[in-house]
């Protein structure tokens, strides 16, 4: 009995030793790449993945009708090859609301800015960008604003050239007014939002960080630290805690009334490395964007 005991051991490890040493080191983000490596992420949407997600996402009946209306937005990023990204979206250029979620536009702005020495990056501003980004301070990302200049320079920087995150053909990351009841609003001039997004664009966000080319390689750096660690477990981040407890996790949500966004960065052991990013205008957006992230990660495992 017992040296079959050992027999049994003995062919299990043999079976379990392919898988082990087939995994994939965990690489620090972000993972230097060649400059023009994945670029545009646009010409990287890959027909299978597409047509996986498509599946996942039309089997829900509730789904199906929010996406018809426009009220559906999903982007994902297959990592796995990281200098070549396979991406898919449905309804990827639609602008929607986002509430928080444009927070991420704050926080390069003001990398942007201390790149250029228009920012002085004080503890204080730290820490600021710290409580804004992983528990989503209002206050915090008010501060940030006013500190910026204002609510046009902000959006001067996604317009530029270099980033290109909104445009006025499709729209796409905007903040159009301080997280406050008082101030100017300025609303995009697409759809007339003040905080909005597109899926496409916050996934292209996400893929520059991931690949140290958002501002440079260490302020990349430096806000996915600020990204990581997430403080709000809701949405995505609770979905993925079940799932995926060893997964490193670089998140950016926001919930106003029926509007829900969410978006992460997830990098971990093995196939789970991918961009996850979701806009909904539902009253069940939360429970919606909690079991899109198993749906997704069905699609990313069928080749």
């Amino acid at each position: 009995m017992r040296y079959r005991l050992v027999f049994l051991l003995t062919t299990l490890c043999c079976l379990l030793q392919p898988a082990i040493s087939d995994a994939k080191p965990l690489q620090k983000m972000p993972v230097k790449v060649d400059k023009s490596a994945g670029l545009p992420l646009r010409n990287h949407q890959n027909p299978i993945l597409q047509k996986r997600l498509n599946q996942q996402l039309i089997s829900h009946p509730q789904w199906r009708k929010l996406i018809a209306k426009g009220k559906l937005a999903v982007g994902l990023v297959d990592l796995s090859d990281i200098s070549s990204p396979r991406f898919a979206q449905v309804n990827g250029e639609i602008e929607m609301y986002a509430a928080s979620l444009p927070k991420i536009a704050i926080l390069l702005a003001a990398f942007d800015h201390f790149e250029k020495g228009k920012l002085q990056r004080t503890a204080e501003v730290e820490q600021d960008l710290h409580a804004m980004i992983r528990y989503s301070n209002n206050q915090a990302a008010t501060r940030t604003i006013d500190r910026l200049g204002g609510l046009m320079k902000i959006n001067a920087v996604l317009r530029d050239p270099r980033y290109h995150f909104y445009d006025r053909e499709n729209g796409g990351l905007w903040v159009g007014k301080r997280y406050a009841k008082t101030g100017p609003r300025l609303p995009d001039p697409v759809n007339g939002l003040s905080h909005s997004a597109s899926v496409t664009q916050v996934c292209r966000f996400y893929y520059l960080l991931a690949t140290g080319r958002l501002v440079s390689p260490q302020a990349s750096r430096d806000m996915l630290e600020m990204l990581s660690e997430p403080g709000i477990e809701h949405k995505f981040v609770k979905a993925l805690h079940e799932m995926a407890p060893n997964a490193n996790l670089y998140r950016k949500s926001g919930t106003w009334k029926q509007w829900h966004a969410d978006s992460v960065l997830v990098w971990g052991p093995d196939w789970r490395r991918y961009i996850l990013v979701a806009l909904v205008e539902s009253p069940n957006g939360e429970g919606i964007l909690r079991e899109l992230v198993a749906q997704a990660e069905v699609a990313l495992q069928k080749r």
